[in-house]
């Protein structure tokens, strides 16, 4: 289903949320729109939890190999993470041809820490697809998602389908859904501080070493909370006023690092915009989401906290 403006194309994009119960809902809701792409000829990816996936791929049969499938508690985990290296990597690798995706990013495992960020993303789909040839279908258990989660998925889709058919969504308004999950952090307690400017990036690299490995994690995760650290840091001393304050912080079996600046971002998609291979500015946040388990945001007016989170 298309929106239609008097005097103005259809927009071609298509957002809608399938509201399941339980798996006959599931598969009656996937696999004809997955069908429905195949003999069309249209790519089709499908990004769902690993106890999703199993049984789209039995149903499917021989035309599970004709569809490229992702555990999305993987590919996902980070929900800022998911346009720029699930949705528009398997959108823009079909750049002349319409494009079916399945993106199942709310499950009922979401943490409290990450689901803001989950809702956020699906907001920020809206923004990203406009013009689109694409259609990214999001399914939503209704049976264990609480009912909050599923109102915002009437906020963030204009089309809703469940088992008595296809409406629109007369709650549709994902602009406001962004400004409602744009909230201050919580303020971490007994964190390491460290007040970064362009004097002393070593001590802060040193900082996030240290904290790091006395917290456990595995050496490569190290060095990526090292990369991802200096990259904040970085781009506060460039747009954020000169300098950054560094905290860092064990809580729910993860580290957590936040930068706070004085900069504003006025980009909603920032970090979720994909980049070419030579293109060697404006990555540092798609690093940051890429290489973090999950990352909160607050911005303001001349204000940014930037909160990062590595799985121990």
């Amino acid at each position: 289903m298309s929106t239609h403006v008097e005097g103005r194309a259809p927009e071609p994009f298509t957002h809608p949320a399938l509201f399941y119960r339980d798996a006959a809902e599931y598969l009656a809701g996937t696999v004809p729109f997955i069908r429905s792409g195949l003999a069309a000829g249209e790519p089709v990816a499908v990004a769902v939890p690993g106890y999703n996936l199993a049984p789209l791929r039995a149903e499917l049969g021989a035309d599970a190999d004709r569809v490229q499938l992702m555990d999305m508690t993987t590919a996902g985990r980070n929900p800022g993470r998911i346009i720029p290296g699930v949705l528009r990597a398997f959108a823009d690798s079909h750049p002349d041809r319409p494009v079916r995706i399945i993106g199942e990013p709310i499950w009922p495992d979401r943490s409290d820490q990450e689901y803001p960020a989950c809702v956020q993303h699906e907001a920020l789909i809206n923004l990203a697809f406009t013009g689109r040839d694409v259609t990214i279908l999001c399914p939503y258990d209704t049976r264990n998602l609480t009912p909050a989660v599923l109102a915002d998925a009437e906020a963030t889709h204009p089309v809703l389908i469940d088992s008595t058919g296809q409406r629109t969504s007369p709650a549709y308004d994902p602009e406001a859904v962004i400004t409602a999950y744009n909230r201050p952090l919580p303020e971490p307690a007994g964190a390491a501080e460290l007040t970064v400017d362009a004097t002393n990036l070593a001590q802060a690299r040193d900082l996030v070493r240290t904290q790091a490995r006395h917290a456990g994690l595995a050496d490569d995760q190290v060095v990526d909370a090292e990369l991802v650290v200096t990259e904040l840091v970085t781009n506060s001393i460039d747009h954020g006023g000169g300098s950054g304050r560094l905290r860092i912080w064990t809580a729910d079996a993860h580290l957590v690092c936040q930068v706070d600046d004085r900069g504003t971002l006025t980009d909603p998609l920032a970090g979720r915009h994909p980049v070419l291979p030579d293109q060697h500015r404006n990555r540092g946040l798609l690093l940051v989401n890429h290489m973090s388990d999950l990352v909160r945001l607050h911005t303001g007016s001349g204000s940014t906290a930037i909160r990062v989170h590595f799985r121990l």
